[in-house]
This record gives C-alpha cells, structure tokens and sequence, in this order.
C-alpha cells in the first residue's frame, strides 16, 4: 500500500478484524490479530488493514500499538469520522487512514460514507490527517455524486465499496460491475487513486481485479473464514494468485 505503484500490479490489503473477533468471543490472547498479519504479510499481503470501532467489538487499541512495529507493510488504519478517532490516528501515524462509516448496531459496514452529506464535518478531519502526512482514503459507493465530494475535499484516495457487486447475482451483478468500472474510471481521470473491497470471495474477485486502474483491493473477512479451513498462508496465497491472473 505504497503511494508508487507498478505498472499492472495490483495491491492486497488484508483486514486482520475478525482475527480479533474471534479472540474477543472468549477474551485472552489467541488467536493473536498481530500473528495473523504477520502471517498474511509472508503470503503475499502489500498491506494490513485494521478497523479501531468506536465500542472496540475487535481490532483494540493496543493492536494498532503492535501493529505499528511488528509489520514491515503499510497499515491502513479504518476509522469513523470522529474526533476521538482522528486523535488516535495522529498518535500512531500509519500510513493510511480510511475514513469509514459506522453505526454501532450494525455487524458490519453496511454502505459507503456519504461524503457529499458530510463535507462540512470530514474537511477539518480530512485536513489534519494529511498534514500529519497520513494518507487518506474514503469508503464510498461507485457513485459520481461521492467521487466529487472526495475531490472536493481532497482525498487523494477512495475505496470503492463492493457489496452491492460482491452480492448481486446474473444481469444485476453485470450491472453493478459496470457500475463499478465507471466509478473507477472517473476517479482515475480526476487523480484519485481507487481502490475497492466488501464481500471479495475467490468466486467473485477476477472481474474487479481485472480492472486496470484499481490499485488496491481490501479483503478480510473471507480470507479469515477460508483460512479456518485451509490456513491463512493459503487462503492469502489463492486471492494473491486470482488477483495476479486477472492483470
């Protein structure tokens, strides 16, 4: 997750969340989120994405601590737009910020951060972020109206969320890919580095990574379900690989 990108390479990000999920379902130490991107780092990974939610349900304080100086790729730091957060990320200087949406009954991020209802909250938060030499990022959906916003308020970045794709099926999932490719496209055009992730399976990965301006995919939660059966070296190796066939 480097700001220089080689020509046809493609960057995997891994979201070690559910790693800590998973740990916090009985508390102590294992499995061990810092481990599991370690592991993920030695497969292939380009980067480590951690989500620090507002209630803590997974990734802790602490983990980013750790985080920070055991892994020698970038870590992408999610996050909702609040101060609190924005503290915490100016603490520990990762390498990039991904400003997401939350609501705390929701199991997972639902949609993408509606950034054009919101310019007047993210342009301070955006602001300190970037001087303190963070990259940052928005989550948002493949819509025009969005990528404007994150022109406006000079996100270099945006993550493409891909639930309605990942989860689509025949003509409306072509359609959503379609979508997706335009968004992508007009990003680009703009000077916005895309990237995309949500609910990316070995079934449904190869269309997106096939298109060319993409320079980061996301993928978490199903890389850590798949590695309950195939461990997660493989599980990172097969993505890593599909990723790669499709450029």
């Amino acid at each position: 997750m480097t700001d220089t990108l080689k020509p046809g390479k493609l960057r995997l990000g891994v979201n070690i969340d559910h790693v800590a999920t998973i740990r916090n379902a009985r508390g102590g130490l294992h499995p061990d989120p810092i481990r599991a991107a370690q592991i993920a780092q030695a497969a292939g990974a380009d980067g480590i994405t951690a989500h620090l939610r507002e209630d803590r349900r997974h990734i802790m304080d602490e983990d980013i601590a750790q985080l920070i100086g055991s892994i020698a790729v970038p870590l992408n730091f999610e996050m909702a737009a609040t101060e609190d957060m924005v503290a915490i990320a100016l603490k520990h200087r990762p390498h990039a910020a991904c400003i997401v949406p939350e609501r705390r009954e929701e199991v997972t991020t639902e949609g993408g951060l509606d950034a054009a209802g919101q310019h007047n909250r993210l342009k301070p938060l955006i602001t300190q972020l970037r001087e303190a030499g963070i990259r940052v990022s928005l989550f948002i959906e493949p819509d025009p109206r969005q990528i404007e916003a994150a022109m406006n308020l000079g996100a270099p970045v945006v993550e493409f969320h891909t639930g309605a794709y990942a989860h689509a099926e025949g003509e409306t999932q072509a359609a959503e890919l379609r979508r997706l490719t335009d968004a992508v496209a007009l990003a680009a055009k703009n000077g916005i580095e895309p990237h995309a992730g949500h609910g990316l399976t070995y079934d449904n990965v190869t269309p997106v990574a096939a298109i060319p301006q993409i320079a980061e995919l996301n993928i978490g939660h199903f890389l850590i379900g798949e590695a309950i059966f195939t461990g997660l070296d493989a599980s990172v190796r097969r993505m890593r690989d599909l990723m790669d066939a499709a450029r």
